[in-house]
């Protein structure tokens, strides 16, 4: 179901509604005026542009304990810090949460004050966003937007505000990345700062980025002059001596919309994050970005592919195949055999926001390679053909790491050992869209992961659960790629598609003695139309205000089952999911509201595989009750609007 096919329908409702309402953006409620403004001010003020010269990757004194690459034994010194800090930052939040969700007959209040003094009996919760371009960045928006305590009326009955200030990780890929970096970079912002026109520079895709960016309507830079910006950005770090990549020119892109900077921030790091007031106290969750290795040779990504993740500090795997980390802050280092030897200086300024980013969702290096334009400078172009020369055109999608931070690292294991460039890819490639492998990994034991799915698996680009059953797959592999990672079992395709597991959320893991290790209770929500056909292609690459905004709308609809109108316990079985693990810890009793949410979202193992029929959902005029049940948005605007959407339904096709 493309979204394209009646575009010009659509946005007549569109328009339409925006001259009713011109934002979807809930009523703020009184009490959070002054942490709102907060927010947008952080925005303004953004993160910090630390990089020694730019983009351009410079070398420099190294500091008295030279960086080495550690192994992924364990965590490193400054995670593991960090989570003292930062799990006990989560015990009021997640008190106050579960206090909101009636639990009947169970003191969640209590439970939490009687266990402080111990946080890791306490819940450990990760949210995880899928890539699928806009789609998914908008979608996850919305999501993010739900779970944020910050937002108007997110604790109202119905909401889930407060489950994003009681979680312990965050995880991204792809177009998921692009959510998660701009949050971060922005001084970890609210969305509805990022939906501000008249705030933020970030997130305005009325211009596709072939175009360059628009700021209020009025282009910043004329196309020609937006692609000598990135030209000369990346040609810097080239004529430094770098290896680079179409990821190079696509990531300096993706910061003019992400990041809210009039230069797109070329100075901004990701390892900067670590330096963030809010983030070095512990007071938000920690950001991770995945990608997937490709070795030597390689064109498609296997399977049991090395997995890598980008967190504040640290690029590196658990996989057992490199199996280290090296400290971000010094990617574009001469390291050998995991140390960096006396005669090396340390390179700062490599590890480019954008640039990780872009990374992570290298596979939209298409895009560059599409443009043939006129205004576009043929000095640009060179270049992009230069790269492809040096690279092959079945490489387009890399993204070069050279110097390998890892050469001549565990070399009996790792499958890059030898090579000078370490070449990562978009995190999806081997079909785990869902950041699920940072999250799983023994050390960090999460208890409860929000697994947020906005894939493009059906015909119609809607998800079916292959991010999940691929998960499940690398976790039975027997070369010991996962590692001691354990994961539920998962149905296939056509079982979440036959017994509608795709069009709502649903419990796996419920019964941890029927798994192989330890593994978290996965909580999976997909992308389903509540209130707006939000299954736009992946690759649609500019989007007005009003479908920006309907997106992140829906998101936050599917996130909370339409306030709970869908399901008025559902916040109750948010906060059993949540507490599942926790109560097994300590030992107490479930709660009987629980067991009967257990019993209406844990999958019971039935199956079936039959080929079912296309799938083709219509937009749920459910959503037009979510003003009574939580007031989100002002009458008659939002009702216009969903009212619009429904009539035009039967047309997207």
């Amino acid at each position: 179901m493309k979204f394209q096919a009646a575009l010009s329908t659509t946005a007549s409702c569109l328009a339409l509604a925006a001259a009713c309402e011109a934002s979807l953006v809930i009523p703020r409620d009184a009490s959070l005026n002054t942490e709102a403004a907060i927010a947008l001010a952080a925005l303004q003020h953004r993160a910090l542009p630390n990089a020694p010269n730019g983009y351009t990757p410079e070398a420099g004194e190294c500091p008295p304990n030279r960086p080495t690459i550690r192994s992924a034994s364990s965590l490193s010194p400054n995670e593991t810090a960090w989570l003292e800090l930062r799990r006990n930052s989560t015990i009021d939040s997640m008190r106050d949460f579960l206090g909101r969700v009636n639990i009947t007959d169970f003191d969640a209040e209590t439970y939490i004050t009687n266990n402080a003094q111990n946080a890791s009996a306490l819940p450990n919760i990760g949210i995880a966003v899928s890539g699928g371009g806009y789609r998914a960045m908008l979608n996850g928006g919305g999501a993010f937007q739900a779970f944020d305590i910050r937002e108007e009326n997110s604790t109202a009955p119905g909401h889930l505000g407060g489950l994003l200030q009681s979680a312990t990780y965050w995880a991204g890929l792809s177009g998921g990345s692009w959510l998660t970096g701009s949050i971060y970079v922005n001084n970890f912002t609210t969305i509805t700062s990022l939906l501000n026109n008249d705030v933020s520079s970030a997130w305005h895709l009325g211009n596709s980025i072939i175009e360059g960016p628009a700021t209020g309507g009025i282009q910043l830079l004329d196309t020609s002059q937006y692609y000598y910006e990135l030209y000369d950005s990346v040609e810097g770090k080239s004529d430094a001596g770098f290896d680079t990549s179409i990821t190079d020119y696509w990531g300096r892109a993706l910061s003019f919309q992400l990041i809210n900077a009039t230069d797109g921030g070329p100075g901004y790091t990701w390892s900067s994050i670590a330096l963030l007031e809010n983030f070095s106290n512990g007071s938000i969750p920690m950001p991770i970005l995945v990608s997937d290795a490709r070795a030597p040779g390689e064109v498609l990504v296997p399977q049991n592919t090395t997995v890598y993740e980008f967190n504040p500090w640290e690029l590196g795997t658990f996989d057992p195949t490199t199996y280290g980390f090296v400290p971000l802050e010094y990617l574009g280092s001469n390291f050998s055999g995991g140390v960096l030897p006396d005669s090396e200086q340390c390179v700062r300024g490599f590890d480019n926001a954008g640039f990780v980013m872009g990374t992570s969702s290298s596979l939209f290096n298409q895009i560059m390679l599409e443009i043939n334009s006129t205004s576009i400078p043929g000095v640009f172009k060179d270049a992009l053909n230069k790269v492809l020369g040096d690279v092959g055109q079945g490489n387009d999608d890399i993204a070069e790491y050279y110097p390998n931070p890892f050469y001549g690292y565990h070399n009996s294991t790792s499958l890059t050992y030898n090579s000078t460039s370490l070449t990562l890819v978009d995190g999806g490639e081997d079909l785990q869209n869902i950041p699920l492998h940072p999250l799983i990994q023994p050390a960090r034991q999460v208890d409860v992961i929000f697994a947020v799915d906005s894939s493009a698996d059906t015909e119609n680009n809607w998800p079916n659960g292959t991010s999940l059953v691929a998960t499940y797959e690398r976790s039975l592999n027997t070369s010991g790629i996962e590692n001691g990672s354990a994961f539920p079992a998962i149905p296939d395709q056509n079982t979440f598609v036959n017994l509608g597991l795709n069009t709502r959320p649903t419990f796996f893991g419920c019964n941890t003695s029927n798994m192989t290790g330890p593994s978290p209770l996965i909580v999976y929500i997909p992308n389903s139309p509540y209130v707006y056909l939000s299954n736009v292609s992946t690759f649609d690459l500019s989007y007005n205000d009003s479908e920006r905004n309907a997106i992140v709308e829906n998101g936050y609809a599917v996130a909370t089952m339409a306030n709970g109108t869908t399901d008025s316990q559902w916040p109750t079985c948010v906060g059993c999911a949540i507490l599942s693990r926790s109560l097994e810890r300590t030992g107490t009793t479930v709660p009987e509201v629980c067991t009967q949410c257990f019993s209406r979202y844990c999958w019971d193992g039935t199956v079936n595989s039959t080929t079912p029929a296309p799938y083709e959902p219509n937009v749920s005029l459910t959503a037009a009750k979510m003003a009574s049940a939580g007031e989100r948005r002002s009458l008659p605007g939002g009702f216009m609007l969903l009212s619009l959407v429904a009539a035009a339904a039967p047309f997207i096709v």
